[in-house]
C-alpha cells in the first residue's frame, strides 16, 4: 500500500494537474478511506443569478468522486488512468454560498469487485456518488460511473 497523502498534498494535486480546480477555488476538506470532501466558493463559480453556475456544481461532483477514486486506486497499489464515462445531477435548490460535495466510498465489497476485475481485464468501471450542500442543506445529488485502465 502507498502512503496515504495529506489533503493538502491532495489539493496540490488537484490544482496541478487538473487546472480548472484550482480556477474554481476548489479545497479538499477530506479525502479519506471513507470518501472524499472538496468544497469550493461562491465567486468564481457564480452565475447571471448570483448563485452557483450549474456547470461548478457537476464539475465539483464529478471531482470529488474522481479524486476519491483515483487515489484509492494509488493506495491500492494500482496504476491506471481514470476517466468519467457518465454522470448525472439533480439540482435541489439554488445554492448562495460555499458548497461541498462529499463523495461516500463505495462498500468494501463493490470496491474489491473493482479492483480484482481490474487485475484480471486492465478494465473496471465503478458506480459513485455524491451528496453537495449549503449551509447544512442537500441542494444536489450526483451519480457518475467511471472507468479505470490499468497502465502499470
Amino acid at each position: 500500500m502507498a502512503a496515504v497523502p495529506t489533503a493538502g498534498e491532495i489539493e496540490a494535486y488537484l490544482h496541478r494537474h487538473i487546472p480548472i480546480s484550482a480556477a474554481m477555488g476548489v479545497r479538499v476538506q477530506v479525502c479519506d478511506a471513507t470518501g472524499a470532501t472538496l468544497a469550493a466558493p461562491l465567486a468564481p463559480n457564480v452565475n447571471h443569478r448570483a448563485t452557483v453556475f450549474g456547470g461548478s456544481v457537476s464539475a465539483v461532483a464529478i471531482l470529488s468522486a474522481w479524486t476519491w477514486l483515483h487515489f484509492a486506486l494509488q493506495s491500492a497499489g494500482q496504476a491506471s488512468r481514470l476517466v468519467i464515462q457518465k454522470n448525472g445531477v439533480e439540482y435541489l435548490a439554488p445554492i448562495a454560498g460555499e458548497f461541498a460535495a462529499r463523495c461516500a466510498a463505495p462498500q468494501p465489497a463493490d470496491f474489491e469487485k473493482f479492483l480484482r476485475t481490474l487485475a484480471r481485464h486492465d478494465k473496471a468501471r465503478l458506480a459513485l456518488g455524491a451528496g453537495l450542500t449549503c449551509d447544512g442543506t442537500t441542494v444536489a445529488r450526483f451519480h457518475g460511473e467511471y472507468v479505470a485502465v490499468k497502465t502499470g
